[in-house]
């Protein structure tokens, strides 16, 4: 009996473990250099490697671009833009700006970090970990050291021995399923902001209410003679001032049910999307690159044998019969490189099909944080609610238009 072939195609991580390899964090640094441009730098630490490093987002660029060319046949994540290019920046609008880039720049390094091939790498141990005074050589020597992915992978030639027979039909169908996962979550993204955006309306509605009341208890203007000397308006309109400090804890509370909303629900949506835009954009370089490029050389390769054998029927100079045949021979090798990189490609991207089902499981965490955040924020503001309604017995006697619940 042949000893059984290795399983070198699946990837049996689960999402549990592919989110223990990693947390990293990165916070904004509030001092910004430079004489005339303002710059932000970010401290960013790692759980796995127990210390922090400061990096500019010229750092994360480069280091993305140098992720494309070391893994350019699996999935690496998107990189948010550098500017907002249309319109001048608000102070609001840049602050808003700088956050969300902050946002997607911590998504992006911890799928980089949670990767199980990226995170195993050279590259992402030296910018999660290289504290010297310039990342971005080290980076790029680092990868002189080793090049692509494709000069490193023990199996890289050997691929297509392990890929299924319908392979091509395999991938058609879980690159449709995929999409439709990424559509779907789109729109779920949407409503997740749009919610979290209500309590912030909420939050700034139940402000201005408390605000208004107290206006309204802080009038000293006196009652005209025509008023009923029967009148509680007075009384009730110094009781009214009161009001606003409830209301300003119930403004709070749902600015903390936005946050968590935002924090807990849209930011793992966000980062799931960014997953799946990333597996989108690998299946594009995988058609267009890989593919086109074999394409292009049989075609160059084809044109080299017309004209060998046009050579071989009109007698030509035996040195550049010669010459076409070592180019036939160069291009001859060029195919049999692109093939198995194509080979190859396809195996990482049986990987990287692999790796999007295996984080499908967070869409339970997404729901656990929803109903979690909802039955926290309900349950705070129903509490200073039930604080209130006693209260206003207190002040305005029985008659405060409040019914008996049943």
């Amino acid at each position: 009996m042949q000893p059984a072939q290795e399983d070198v195609l699946t990837l049996s991580q689960t999402l549990d473990q592919l989110m223990a390899r990693d947390s990293v964090q990165v916070e904004l640094i509030p001092e910004k250099r430079g004489l005339f441009l303002k710059h932000v730098e970010y401290q960013v630490t790692s759980t796995r490697y127990k210390m922090s490093v400061y990096r500019r987002y010229s750092d994360f660029d480069v280091f993305h671009e140098i992720l494309l060319q070391r893994f350019s046949y699996r999935v690496v994540p998107v990189l948010p833009p550098k500017r907002m290019l249309k319109g001048v920046l608000t102070s609001v609008s840049e602050r808003d700006f700088i956050e969300g880039r902050r946002r997607a720049l911590c998504r992006f390094i911890n799928l980089v970090a949670r990767h199980p091939f990226f995170s195993e790498d050279e590259l992402v141990k030296t910018f999660l970990t290289f504290s010297g005074s310039d990342v971005q050589i080290k980076l790029r020597d680092t990868y002189k050291k080793t090049g692509d992915e494709f000069m490193t992978n023990r199996v890289a030639t050997l691929a297509k021995e392990y890929l299924p027979a319908d392979i091509q039909a395999q991938f058609s169908a879980s690159r449709e399923l995929i999409k439709n996962v990424h559509n779907s979550f789109s729109k779920l993204r949407e409503r997740a902001e749009k919610i979290a955006e209500r309590s912030k309306e909420n939050a700034s509605d139940l402000l201005m209410f408390g605000r208004e009341l107290s206006t309204l208890g802080s009038d000293t203007l006196p009652l005209p003679s025509l008023a009923s000397s029967q009148s509680s308006w007075g009384t009730l309109r110094q009781a009214l001032k009161s009001l606003s400090v409830e209301f300003a804890v119930l403004s709070d509370k749902s600015a903390q049910q936005g946050r968590r909303e935002e924090d807990d629900v849209v930011e793992k949506l966000n980062l799931f999307l960014d997953l799946l835009l990333s597996y989108k954009d690998l299946c594009e370089r995988h058609e267009k690159g890989v593919l086109h490029e074999h394409q292009r050389a049989l075609h160059k390769y084809g044109v080299m044998k017309r004209q060998m054998m046009s050579a071989t029927v009109q007698p030509k100079e035996q040195a550049s019969v010669e010459q076409l045949e070592s180019r036939i021979v160069q291009q001859e090798n060029a195919i049999q490189t692109m093939e198995l990189r194509n080979y190859f490609s396809l195996f990482c991207l049986h990987q990287e099909t692999q790796l999007i089902f295996s984080y499908l499981p967070i869409t339970s965490h997404i729901l656990g944080a929803f109903v979690n955040s909802q039955v926290q924020g309900h349950s705070e503001m129903g509490q200073v609610w039930n604080e209130l309604r006693p209260k206003l017995g207190c002040l305005f006697g029985d008659k405060n238009g409040l019914k008996a619940t049943m």
